[in-house]
């Protein structure tokens, strides 16, 4: 378990949430092949910011992450292989590490968010117990993420992890409300959201299940 919390870049976040994204979406291709991790690091789809990312930035990303500890490389096999070890070094559950997981892959987001977009690496029965972990996330030594201040116009507060350091403070807009928007229609308009953002990521696995078959000869 890690003695102090590193401060990564975004490209070795990017790795790290792809590689606990994957290893639960797409079991049967993981570990990652760095073609299938480069797929993945720079999916148009569910990937906030949308990065694009060389072999060389990957190569250099998992380094640092072998390094401290996060990542390692398996043996044996004629492509190298990587998988992550987020849940040891951090000394997490699993549901832990799948809110950490996508708020390295997406950004800062609600609870009633990453509810949603966690429904494919864990389902939580519901927001409180996403709620309940991101508490004790909070509060621990070392916490791992942080409580934003609530941006003008919006009703529920965002959440960020903290394995790059003390996020800043940005001043986005808020979402438009040119109609009131009550819970039933919030929470519809993330269902819609989560369900456009399931059909993409589906393409997205077509291609990498195409990537990762071996080449003949």
């Amino acid at each position: 378990m890690l003695a102090t919390l590193p401060v990564l870049t975004l490209a070795e976040t990017r790795v790290l949430g792809t590689l606990l994204e994957k290893q639960r979406t797409v079991p049967d291709t993981y570990p990652l092949s760095v073609n299938a991790l480069a797929a993945g690091c720079n999916q148009k789809t569910s990937r906030n910011p949308v990065l694009e990312l060389s072999d060389a930035d990957l190569l250099q990303a998992i380094d640092t992450l072998r390094e401290l500890g996060l990542a390692y490389e398996m043996s044996g096999g004629r492509v190298a292989r990587f998988a992550h070890k987020l849940e040891h070094a951090l000394g997490i559950p699993t549901q832990a590490s799948a809110l950490l997981g996508v708020l390295m892959l997406r950004g800062p987001q609600t609870a009633g968010e990453l509810r949603l977009n966690c429904e494919r690496l864990h389902k939580f029965a519901d927001i409180s117990s996403v709620e309940a972990f991101l508490v004790e996330l909070s509060e621990r030594s070392l916490p791992l993420v942080v409580e934003l201040p609530r941006l003008p116009g919006s009703r529920e507060n965002r959440w960020m992890h903290l394995l790059s350091g003390q996020p800043t403070i940005d001043a986005a807009p808020a979402r438009p409300s040119a109609a009131p928007a009550g819970s039933e229609l919030d929470e519809l308009r993330q269902r819609v959201t989560a369900l456009e953002n399931e059909v993409a990521e589906l393409r997205d696995l077509l291609l990498e299940h195409l990537v990762a078959q071996p080449t003949a000869g």
